[in-house]
């Protein structure tokens, strides 16, 4: 019996990983664990651009609004529900000879977790976190990111510098040994009992820049200012420091007018595709692929099993 297979999409945010995971799980017969770390709360849904409901129905999705923004969600327990959610994919394929499994998303650090594991970091002083924790509440997140930028520039050039939750890690981390927390990277990748295929898909800069813009447009047509509207109690939940709210609580806030809100979405996005693609064009092992050629006949790109 042939090894049985994960398959994982990754690529920027707008590049068509969705549409491209969904055609490819109804052609291979199976389904789709999302590996996006905003997608799985239920009380956001157009401003983390959700599989539709329609989307939804054509092939099962696990980590799809499947948690609540009050609910700490991170990388270890991604990886301890998806090992289990791909066992379970396994077990119910119509050809159990050749079981395949699809994972698609863009967060790095959660694709990381289920194909190689996670760093182990040394433990760190607990008055540390107190101080970076009262420091933040009182300064904000401006702060931490200046501080992560000074303190660990390569974390600031390659980590999530609007998830504070991880900028204060980051920074807990380099106070309390002196050293990056990306130093920490285990020095042997966990084994796992399936083979991985990992692909990215990529356009060139412009036409991903335009889908960006075109997707916020559509968005707001969608009404995301309602749904923002009605988060803006829980702004602070580390969930909503997310892009695509954040303005718009500034907004709602008095902060900026809507126009220069949406221009602020639209420049946050691009800027955070182009960590996604720092941080993916790191990894040897995925085989990038032109996102339109990849969405038009998906199958014909994946390799045989051996």
């Amino acid at each position: 019996m042939n090894q049985p297979t994960v398959i994982v999409i990754v690529g920027p945010t707008a590049v068509g990983k969705t549409a491209a995971a969904i055609r490819l799980a109804q052609n291979l017969r199976t389904d789709i664990i999302s590996a996006d770390s905003r997608q799985c709360f239920t009380e956001l849904n157009i401003g983390v651009a959700k599989p539709s409901p329609g989307e939804l129905r054509a092939v099962h999705h696990y980590f799809i609004s499947s948690h609540s923004i009050f609910q700490d969600v991170n990388a270890a327990l991604f990886e301890e529900l998806a090992l289990q959610w791909t066992e379970e994919i396994f077990r119910k394929q119509a050809t159990p000879e050749e079981p395949t499994a699809i994972m698609v998303g863009g967060t790095g650090l959660y694709i990381r977790a289920f194909t190689e594991g996670l760093d182990e970091i040394p433990a760190t002083l607990p008055n540390i976190r107190e101080r970076i924790q009262a420091e933040y509440e009182t300064s904000g997140i401006d702060w931490l990111q200046q501080e992560i930028k000074i303190a660990d520039p390569a974390f600031y050039a390659a980590g999530e510098i609007h998830n504070p939750q991880r900028l204060m890690r980051a920074l807990e981390v380099q106070r309390s040994t002196g050293r990056s927390i990306l130093s920490f990277r285990r020095q042997g990748k966990k084994q796992r009992p399936f083979r991985i295929e990992k692909i990215g898909l990529h356009l060139p800069k412009e036409q991903l820049h335009q889908r960006i813009h075109d997707r916020v447009d559509q968005m707001m047509e969608q009404g995301l200012l309602e749904e923002v509207k009605g988060l803006l109690p829980y702004k602070k939940e580390n969930a909503l420091q997310t892009v695509g709210y954040r303005e718009l609580f500034d907004y709602l806030d008095g902060l900026s007018s809507l126009d220069e809100a949406i221009e602020k979405i639209k420049i946050n996005t691009r800027h955070y595709a182009k960590r996604q693609m720092t941080w993916f064009r790191k990894d040897p092992s995925i085989r990038w692929i032109d996102a339109g050629e990849f969405g038009q006949d998906p199958l014909r790109f994946i390799a045989p099993h051996p």
